[in-house]
């Protein structure tokens, strides 16, 4: 079809310091000059020196060769730190190794799989919401609310309550309020100046926290279950190099991270793939089609039957990655694609250019899911919904086959169709969100 899904209209040429800051309030991708879809690397000034780069080798050199000389840039941890602590998504060297050692058992192939019931009644729940709610309805509110029961379950299945509303609440508070790049940030001003809009999250943050070290105590209290759920296995995770275990703030941490990252990002995955295949009928059809041919009920036993459905999750992945913009801060000198980086550049890894750039991909605006179909090569490192490297997202496989099993659920039983004029736009701050909802109409089929 000739018509193109939303896309971010992007900088015609690099900002300086207060269009950084502005932009980085507004939307952080019109950071992204025109130019970072053609080119393998742009580097300036903005307060600080700065690259942004789009060439899968030299991505492949800061996520994976040398990911020790590339760690998570202090802005990523002045905006992150007050929410999630010291959890394995922030933390370095020594410090995220053995979290990622002693968590890695909870998401090991086997675990996952046995998780899947939770994901098909989640899916079957949301298809009984959908069939009764008023239509047009919000997909992406929708897709917030299976994510999370089924991340809820999946970690507190022992009956230890927490409100979805008030994490939701609180983290949507702090995402509006908080985290976003301050112009201190972008000037590269020490951590311990104050940022303004950062002085007051600390009572929705601390209710959240409360929360979560109440689920964890009731554990502890009645012990664990079987099988073992997410809470339960790791509490029993152990760095096999050192025999240590999370205590009690390291597990809330780490929990919070989970259950945040874990149902945010399916969320606004399925709610992308969702629109677009509302927005391309034909696509819709045919993965529809495949789905109540694996159905009537999807569970983990079926997604081998359902390739297409993989392959249009996939493709939402490349138009509407979660994690769209992320950076790193240079601790050693190195090169990348013939140009110098220094300790102390901000190395800028902007995965919706990479996921659109002219080089890399034919007509990259558009929705196809055929670039995923069985037998395409492509560099690993030209597609990275969920990272690179030794620090690739720990839950990926977990989110796959969550997306996969819910979005053939409710392609087997509705029709999806766009609302006039209610079109989503691409808006990220942490994450790349539907800004005004997803708005669609649901037929049964």
């Amino acid at each position: 079809m000739d018509r193109l899904p939303p896309r971010v209209a992007l900088a015609p040429r690099p900002r300086g310091v207060l269009g950084w800051a502005v932009a980085a309030q507004r939307n952080v991708l019109e950071l992204i000059p025109e130019a970072a879809l053609r080119e393998p690397i742009i580097s300036g000034r903005a307060g600080l020196r700065w690259h942004m780069v789009m060439d899968p080798g030299a991505l492949r050199r800061v996520l994976k060769d040398r990911v020790e000389d590339y760690p998570k840039s202090v802005v990523t941890k002045l905006l992150l730190e007050p929410a999630i602590g010291n959890s394995m998504f922030i933390a370095e060297g020594a410090q995220w190794r053995w979290q990622r050692l002693a968590a890695a058992p909870a998401f090991a192939a086997r675990h996952v799989e046995a998780l899947a019931p939770v994901m098909t009644a989640a899916a079957e729940a949301s298809a009984a919401r959908i069939a009764q709610a008023p239509q047009p309805f919000d997909a992406h509110a929708e897709m917030v609310a299976a994510t999370f029961d089924i991340i809820s379950d999946v970690t507190f299945s022992g009956g230890e309550s927490i409100d979805r509303d008030v994490v939701y609440r609180a983290f949507n508070g702090y995402i509006a309020s908080v985290a976003q790049v301050s112009l201190l940030d972008v000037l590269g001003l020490p951590r311990w100046v104050p940022r303004p809009g950062r002085i007051f999250s600390g009572r929705v943050l601390r209710e959240t926290r409360a929360l979560a070290d109440h689920a964890i105590a009731e554990r502890a209290r009645r012990g664990a279950r079987l099988p073992p759920d997410l809470l339960d296995l790791l509490r029993a995770g152990v760095d096999p190099e050192t025999g240590r275990s999370m205590n009690p703030s390291e597990l809330r941490d780490n929990l919070l991270t989970f259950l945040v990252a874990g149902h945010e990002t399916t969320a606004l995955t399925l709610s992308w793939a969702l629109y677009l295949c509302a927005f391309d009928p034909a696509v819709q059809a045919c993965a529809a089609a495949e789905a109540q041919a694996a159905g009537p009920r999807i569970t983990a036993a079926e997604l081998p039957r359902l390739s297409y459905v993989q392959q249009v999750v996939q493709e939402s992945l490349r138009l509407y990655p979660p994690a769209a913009f992320f950076s790193r801060t240079a601790r050693s000198a190195d090169t990348l694609c013939g140009r110098r980086i220094e300790p102390g550049d901000t190395v800028i890894l902007p995965i919706y250019a990479l996921h659109r750039h002219r080089l890399l991909w034919d007509n990259p605006d558009a929705f196809d899911p055929d670039r995923f179909a069985p037998g395409v090569q492509r560099d690993r490192f030209a597609f990275l919904p969920f990272g690179g490297g030794p620090r690739i997202c720990i839950g990926a496989s977990f989110a796959l086959q969550e997306a996969a099993i819910i979005l053939a659920t409710l392609l087997a039983r509705f029709d999806f169709a766009l609302v006039p004029g209610r079109d989503p736009y691409p808006r990220m701050i942490l994450t790349l969100r539907p800004e005004g909802g997803v708005w669609l109409r649901a037929t049964p089929r």
